[in-house]
């Protein structure tokens, strides 16, 4: 049992939605993202997503593309990113990490050795967005041997068609994505996401987690109520970007936090 999967047994046998929380790695430069990473378990955080930063991210949206540039431009690579999960891991070892990224920088490192310096890091899963299932073989499969969770993206286009084979190898649990675009795009509304989160559950036993378009503790609080917990990114990113300090930005995680533990 991964780390998440603890998680989600944890929540689930308390009644509770989870609350996930995306960073930059890196963004605006290390040593600030890595205090807002040991910051968000206090801050209500049951599952953090740490962005690997990327020059061609083609799912985000303007506000996480440009933190991925922050974050290149201050410096940050992959091994950067894995010491900072490292460095979390001294004093946390039971929220997870889940990496969340694009295969370029994986490949690189190649698959073998990144799966072991992952895992020594302390990463428990990976969203990887450019490897469809079609490609399970290169990473989603030694993954899963090593012991990290493999998350895919459900979207509003994956029909019943397509989900059998998106669910087929993932693990940990499911991101659904709540609008069509790029992230940051829209607002999420429940009484479009609940019935396709109702889809997805009736043909899985996974968590079902709704990302994308979630910018308040209320909206946190309404998605967090027809699934299993929502993420929140580009809001959080956002809050950073305009120069706050780390304290403010963890008292607005929270914010969103309290809104989903309340759903």
């Amino acid at each position: 049992m991964t780390r998440i999967d603890a998680k989600f047994a944890e929540l689930n046998a308390a009644g509770k939605k989870a609350f996930v929380a995306y960073i930059m790695a890196g963004d605006p430069d290390y040593d600030t993202s890595l205090e807002v990473l040991k910051g968000l378990p206090a801050a209500g955080v049951d599952v953090i997503e740490l962005g690997l930063p990327f020059t061609d991210p083609m799912a985000d949206g303007p506000t996480i593309q440009l933190a991925g540039q922050r974050a290149l431009d201050s410096g940050q690579t992959l091994q950067k990113t894995l010491d900072m999960a490292a460095e979390f891991r001294k004093n946390d070892d039971s929220t997870p990490i889940v990496m969340m990224g694009y295969y370029n920088p994986i490949f690189n490192r190649g698959v073998d050795k990144f799966l072991v310096d992952a895992k020594a890091a302390g990463i428990d899963g990976l969203i990887v967005v450019d490897l469809p299932p079609e490609e399970d073989e290169e990473l989603c499969i030694p993954a899963q041997k090593a012991g990290l969770n493999f998350i895919r993206l459900a979207t509003p286009t994956t029909d019943d068609a397509r989900l059998p084979t998106v669910l087929q190898n993932t693990s940990g649990f499911v991101y659904y994505v709540s609008i069509t675009g790029i992230t940051g795009a829209a607002a999420a509304q429940a009484v479009d996401v609940a019935p396709e989160v109702a889809r997805i559950k009736a043909k899985t036993d996974l968590p079902v987690i709704v990302g994308f378009g979630i910018r308040s503790p209320e909206t946190s609080e309404s998605i967090a109520g027809v699934a299993d917990g929502c993420v929140v990114g580009s809001a959080i990113v956002g809050e950073l970007a305009s120069g706050k300090p780390v304290g403010e930005v963890l008292e607005f995680v929270k914010s969103l936090a309290d809104g989903a533990h309340r759903a």
